[in-house]
């Protein structure tokens, strides 16, 4: 009797201690999750979707991410369509005005940034091709400036009785953030001019900011496994145009960039491309300081 007794008055003092959270909210992606913590702390829930060793644009709909959505406040996602294969059915299935397109919480941080590559036509022989541009905003550390201050305003629109909490944990954030772009950017001087081959068109954020100059591209269109017929042609051109390295995110398949690696003689480097995608890049500074530690290293033939 006195076990039962013991293991209620447990029970009791678990749900009376357990935290309570001012916001419930489903991110898209992992930095995304990372950036809302680093605004929100301990007053929302957070959950990611997806991880950082997923491929972003092919997730399935599972029923324990329409669950999560079902109960969510607020969606925090990229947009640019990166998320339209599976996330208009979990918003459909959830059943959840709260978080529908238009809807305050509804977040796109695409929204907040200029988009590049943003195509003149659509044509979906072309492969993944998304209309408001290429949607890998994440690559670049000054477009978490604007995103952070619009999510923020987001945050305490949903939640006005912590909009002081979530101004200052913004100006703490922005000020740390741009200190920390300062130090990337000195770190990464050498990057400048470099040409690199990429796996898959995800890094035009992170060429334009670090001034890396792409020349080529193993995937012969987005989205579509590169043959070793093309990949031959790629190496063809890159012998009349050699680059320093080829790159992929750390989801992707790494045979092509192997491939290359050993008939170019250029080292194959794997970047986060998220937070969680290496050991290193544990959180949004990690991913960032991972990343160019990761290209340096390519630079320097490592």
């Amino acid at each position: 009797m006195r076990t039962i007794f013991n293991m209620l008055l447990a029970a009791i003092l678990a749900l009376l201690t357990a935290p309570t959270f001012a916001l419930n909210i489903f991110a898209c992606e992992p930095e995304w999750a990372a950036l809302t913590k680093e605004l929100a702390a301990d007053k929302a829930d957070i959950y990611s979707a997806t991880t950082a060793l997923q491929d972003p644009h092919q997730i399935q709909a599972r029923p324990s991410l329409i669950a999560k959505a079902r109960r969510a406040q607020l969606l925090v996602c990229t947009g640019a369509e990166l998320e339209v294969g599976w996330l208009p059915v979990i918003l459909h299935e959830s059943g959840n005005p709260d978080i529908a397109p238009g809807r305050p919480g509804n977040f796109e941080a695409a929204h907040s940034v200029t988009m590049l590559e943003v195509p003149s036509r659509l044509d979906r022989e072309e492969g993944d091709v998304h209309a408001a541009g290429n949607p890998h905003i994440q690559t670049s550390a000054p477009n978490y400036l604007p995103i952070a201050q619009a999510l923020s305003a987001r945050l305490a629109e949903l939640d006005p009785s912590n909009a002081a909490f979530y101004r200052s944990r913004l100006q703490t954030f922005t000020q740390r953030w741009q200190a920390a772009i300062v130090r990337w950017e000195k770190q990464a001087a050498p990057l400048k001019g470099q040409p690199i081959v990429v796996q898959h068109r995800g890094f035009p954020y992170l060429n334009n900011w670090l001034g890396l100059k792409q020349v080529a591209e193993l995937e012969p269109k987005p989205g579509m496994e590169p043959s070793v017929s093309h990949l031959s042609q790629v190496l063809e051109q890159l012998q009349r145009q050699p680059a320093k390295m080829v790159i992929r995110a750390a989801y992707q398949n790494s045979k092509p960039s192997e491939w290359m690696s050993e008939h170019a003689h250029i080292p194959a480097v794997a970047l986060p491309f998220s937070v969680g995608g290496t050991d290193g890049a544990k959180d949004l500074f990690g991913l960032f300081d991972d990343t160019i530690a990761r290209l340096l290293a390519g630079l320097n033939g490592n």
